[in-house]
């Protein structure tokens, strides 16, 4: 399960894009759809984009942003319920985003509404490898889900008698926002709160401790995991799979100020062939790495 670069054909282009649809969809979590056909055509699971505020300095500087999912329509149905577009990457046209309300720029960008315009370049980095197992599990901590949903879609639409089991973990009920669309698609959903309000009363890596002890993972049929959240989180999951010797492939979130590898903000400890660590960039290299390659403690 190795993790690709993005192709010559993917090569990045600087737009202004408009805003088709925009609202709250859980605490501090909204949801953005734009009008951009050549990066809904070209994304791949786990790439992501650089956005700003069109025609404004302040914040200056872009925000990376996984792709949720692309679709070829703009009908928004109650709760954005949708048909994704085709897995071989034609008639797309619309992108969404998901993002959490942490700062100067999530904020001003809530102020956005349809028919505004955001600046953005993408699809950027490497993306997720569908797995050649029949079950994969997909783990998201906090805004997490947004760099999964996309795999766990085609991994079914590719492995027709395999299925996509997907664990979130959250603080607490109000930070979960459609999980419908992953239901929707096919997979199982088991959620956990850290106060119990929804879900298991845990973490996800207790989620992952019950389906061990449910036996949903024969010996002879390892899964294996795809993750995505908080530093610690994506640490814990590490090494839960390496235990197992389960194969696991993260997404890293590191901030970024540019995207293209020329500023060196995104750099992550990457583990080498000799058993010592160098940093890669990553919105380069990255931001999916197998979860073994990486230096966690050098990381938190």
């Amino acid at each position: 399960m190795h993790m690709s670069s993005p192709s010559p054909s993917c090569t990045p282009l600087y737009q202004q894009a408009e805003i088709v649809a925009h609202e709250q969809i859980a605490e501090s979590t909204w949801r953005i759809r734009i009008d951009c056909p050549r990066l809904a055509e070209s994304a791949r699971p786990g790439q992501f984009a650089m956005v700003r505020l069109a025609n404004q300095n302040d914040p200056l500087l872009a925000r990376p942003l996984a792709v949720y999912d692309v679709f070829r329509n703009d009908q928004i149905p109650e709760h954005w319920q949708q048909t994704p577009a085709p897995t071989d990457g034609s008639n797309q046209k619309f992108v969404d985003f998901i993002y959490a309300v942490a700062g100067k720029f999530t904020t001003a960008l809530t102020n956005l509404r349809p028919g505004d315009s955001v600046s953005l370049w993408g699809p950027l980095g490497n993306s997720f490898q569908n797995p050649a197992v029949k079950h994969l599990v997909l783990v998201a901590g906090g805004i997490g889900q947004t760099a999964l949903l996309m795999l766990g879609r085609d991994f079914l639409a590719k492995v027709p008698s395999g299925h996509v089991t997907f664990c979130w973990g959250a603080r607490h009920a109000n930070f979960f926002g459609h999980t419908e669309d992953f239901v929707n698609h096919g997979m199982q959903v088991r959620l956990a709160t850290l106060d119990g309000s929804r879900g298991h009363r845990g973490t996800v890596v207790d989620l992952l401790d019950n389906m061990e002890k449910e036996k949903i993972f024969p010996k002879n049929e390892p899964p294996a995991i795809a993750c995505c959240g908080p530093e610690g989180m994506m640490a814990a999951v590490a090494k839960w799979t390496a235990d197992r010797s389960f194969k696991c492939q993260v997404s890293l979130e590191t901030p970024m100020a540019c995207g293209i590898g020329i500023c060196f903000s995104c750099v992550a400890p990457i583990i080498d062939r000799e058993g010592s660590w160098d940093y890669r960039r990553t919105c380069i290299e990255g931001p999916v790495f197998d979860s073994q390659s990486i230096d966690w403690g050098a990381m938190v």
